[in-house]
């Protein structure tokens, strides 16, 4: 960030309080304030409910109707120097002259901030004839300034295509472009990284910076990884159930945080194992060869369609899960992981090779057999607020594995729910409550504890935490870790989070394109990796170090 840039804020946020019709207690944002300069990151860090998502959205009045904000929101509009408008929470200002110019959002989730049945080019042209007066071909051909402005270079392709014929990063950088149209002087983006690889995670950090140095741009960043501050941010404000705990300089507040809590966010963050301590530190344990999952030389391929050739997902994969284990899966998106942990379930059925689960070939059951093979099996997805049913109690959703696999009595399945509430260390009258009433961290145990109830041999959790604050993160794998040596299942574990691997797997599989190009022990891979494609995921992964990411930028250069 220049120096010159910094005397010209472009958002100031003075005492800032929103309140809930109907709520009793503290309000959701108390009392805060902060400031935003050209060419400026400033992160807003915290748990779920801290107040992050609220206080950027009252910038832009996409408050929900039941809130009430009152405070002073000023922005600037235009080149460094422009005046601040009047107070944006005030009813004389148009939020329609704000939103796209003065202020636009890159949302959580671009699969659903962009519109499934309109092409990339529609949404682009719409968004640029609707902040000016300008002609369909003269907005076509900003469009396609746009895609290349954040690095998208088959322009022609990209602009014809749908969202979901690209990948999660190209969805993200068209979202970024959306953002762009209308010039903003502020960027607010709200966990733009969250479910991203850490390769694509690195290209999309790169782009933002990108924009603050070369644009002047400010961002507003909201995010639970550490280690995405550490990498992007100038300043930090850290929240805490709607208050203000602690604000300051990224290598300041890293290096020499003042209060507790940020201590305590601090040391939550898992962390790469360090290449010496792990070579100064004992062997590892030799695996148990008794497999409780075998993968031998499996191939599958997705059937193409109008005409187009077939997707090989996966080719001549050959792994193995040992009992009472975990083996971690990582690769890139497109890299089979997913399709790995689905054929692993019997969900997909491979071309060719064998998949073995508790010493049986899953080519060789017929549907009475798989039905009763999945009983071994309990799965753990990604969005627990996505697999659970709203309309469904917590006691409910742990009692229907019991009921589609008709075990036990009703009586005798009421006791083994509020059982397994105990044992993922929830109170047994969370029971009565639905998913929605619960944190993004309790519907992850209640996600579990319905994976474990009929107590298999086999887990798949398919990126289990990736969507959890970093102190509900360590806590869910805490509790994993202790239920997986109490209960001793083993576990395919997939995640495009390198530091939770290593927090929780023996062994490691790197996938690409469908094929394993390593494994071996996790200290191993991780600290010694055999590939230049391993290695390149251990680049790309920000560490919760802002020196360290400075080192490591000016390195590449």
């Amino acid at each position: 960030m220049t120096s010159d840039l910094v005397a010209h804020p472009v958002l100031t946020v003075q005492d800032l309080t929103i309140r809930f019709d109907g709520t009793e207690g503290p309000p959701a944002v108390d009392d805060i304030s902060l400031t935003v300069s050209h060419g400026e990151v400033l992160a807003l860090v915290g748990e779920s409910g801290s107040g992050k998502t609220m206080t950027a959205r009252s910038i832009l009045g996409l408050l929900p109707g039941t809130a009430r904000a009152t405070g002073d929101i000023r922005l600037a509009i235009g080149a460094p120097g422009s005046p601040l408008t009047d107070n944006l929470l005030s009813d004389r200002v148009d939020l329609r002259t704000i939103r796209g110019r003065g202020a636009a959002m890159v949302f959580q989730e671009p699969q659903t901030a962009l519109n499934p049945v309109r092409n990339v080019g529609w949404q682009l042209i719409e968004v640029l004839r609707a902040h000016r007066k300008i002609s369909k071909s003269a907005a076509r051909a900003r469009a396609v300034e746009l895609l290349r402005l954040v690095e998208l270079t088959d322009t022609e392709r990209i602009m014809a295509s749908y969202p979901h014929q690209l990948s999660g990063g190209q969805k993200q950088r068209i979202v970024i472009a959306i953002a762009l149209a209308g010039d903003p002087s502020l960027l607010i983006a709200d966990e733009p990284t969250t479910a991203l690889d850490v390769t694509v995670q690195e290209e999309i950090l790169r782009l933002l910076a990108d924009l603050r140095d070369r644009l002047g741009t400010a961002i507003l960043l909201i995010t639970h990884n550490m280690g995405v501050v550490a990498d992007l941010a100038d300043h930090v404000l850290v929240l805490r159930r709607g208050r203000m705990v602690e604000r300051g300089e990224v290598v300041e507040l890293f290096e020499r945080p003042r209060t507790m809590y940020t201590r305590e966010l601090l040391a939550a963050v898992p962390r790469l194992p360090d290449p010496a301590v792990v070579a100064a530190a004992r062997p590892t344990t030799e695996a148990d060869l008794d497999a409780a999952l075998r993968f031998a030389d499996v191939t599958l391929s997705y059937p193409g369609r109008a005409g187009r050739p077939a997707f090989t997902a996966l080719q001549d994969v050959s792994v193995t899960v040992s009992r009472g284990s975990v083996l971690g899966v990582v690769g890139e998106s497109g890299s089979g992981k997913s399709t790995l942990a689905r054929t692993a379930s019997g969900t997909l059925q491979p071309d060719r090779g064998n998949v073995i689960v508790d010493n049986a070939r899953l080519t060789e059951l017929d549907r009475r057999e798989l039905r009763r093979l999945r009983r071994r099996i309990g799965f753990v997805q990604q969005d627990p607020a996505a697999t659970l049913d709203p309309r469904r109690t917590v006691s409910d959703s742990i009692a229907e594995p019991f009921q589609v696999h008709q075990v036990g009595s009703p009586k005798e399945i009421r006791q083994r729910s509020t059982e397994l509430l105990a044992q993922v260390r929830l109170p047994s009258h969370f029971g009565d409550r639905l998913p929605g009433e619960l944190s993004g961290g309790q519907r992850q145990r209640v996600a579990l504890a319905r994976a474990l109830a009929l107590q298999p041999r086999l887990l798949i959790a398919d990126e289990p935490t990736s969507a959890l604050d970093v102190s509900v993160q360590a806590e869910v794998l805490a509790l994993f870790a202790e239920l997986q040596q109490e209960l001793g299942f083993a576990c395919l574990f997939i995640s495009h989070d390198l530091a939770v691997v290593d927090q929780v797997s023996d062994q490691i599989v790197v996938l690409r394109q469908g094929r394993v190009v390593e494994s071996g022990p996790t200290s191993q891979v991780l600290t010694r990796p055999n590939t230049d494609y391993t290695r390149r995921l251990l680049d790309a992964a920000p560490v919760p170090d802002p020196v360290a990411q400075r080192i490591r930028h000016s390195s590449r250069r």
